[in-house]
C-alpha cells in the first residue's frame, strides 16, 4: 500500500464504515492521518490483476498497540474488503500477507476487535488462526447504541 492507493483505500474504508458493522468510526480519516497511524512495512492492498482500472478489492494494515518496549511485538490490525469482492478469498489473502510480513519482522501477536454481528470477519479470523480471547461488553456507543467488541488475537507459532 502506497500513497498511490490512498483514494481507493479510503473509499473501501468508507464502505466498511457504511456497513455499520466494521468500526466505531463514523468517517474515514484523511490519508495523512491513516498513513501516520499505520506501520509502513505491514500494510497491503489486493487488486484484481485482470482489472485494467487497477481497482483495490481490499486492504489490511496494522498499528503498534503501545510504544512500551514490552509490546514491541504486538500489533493491532484492520482488514477491509470492498463489498463487491466479498466471498472471493480477498480477506484471507490479505491476512495471510500480514501474518507473513509481521512474523518476518519478529511480531509475535496480532490482535483485533470485531463486532459480534460481523460473522464473516469472525469466521475469517478463525480460519487464519486467530482465537477469541474475550468480549468487551458495551464498550462503546455507535450511532447511539451500545456495542460489544469481540477481542481476537493470533499468537505466532514461529516467534518464541
Amino acid at each position: 500500500m502506497t500513497a498511490d492507493h490512498a483514494d481507493q483505500v479510503i473509499d473501501v474504508y468508507r464502505l466498511g464504515i457504511a456497513s455499520g458493522h466494521a468500526t466505531f468510526e463514523t468517517e474515514p480519516p484523511t490519508w495523512q492521518a491513516f498513513d501516520a497511524a499505520r506501520l509502513p512495512d505491514h500494510r497491503f492492498v489486493a487488486m484484481d490483476p485482470g482489472d485494467e482500472q487497477n481497482r483495490i478489492l481490499g486492504w489490511v494494515a496494522c498499528s503498534p498497540v503501545s510504544d512500551r518496549c514490552v509490546y514491541a511485538g504486538v500489533v493491532e490490525h484492520s482488514v477491509y474488503v470492498h463489498p463487491g469482492a466479498h466471498g472471493r478469498g480477498i480477506g484471507r489473502l490479505l491476512l495471510t500477507a500480514l501474518i507473513t510480513s509481521t512474523e518476518n519482522a519478529g511480531v509475535w501477536t496480532i490482535q483485533s476487535g470485531v463486532f459480534p454481528e460481523n460473522a464473516a470477519s469472525l469466521a475469517l479470523h478463525t480460519a487464519c488462526g486467530f482465537r477469541v480471547v474475550g468480549t468487551r461488553e458495551r464498550v462503546g456507543r455507535h450511532h447511539g447504541v451500545w456495542r460489544d467488541v469481540v477481542l481476537l488475537e493470533r499468537r505466532s507459532p514461529v516467534i518464541t
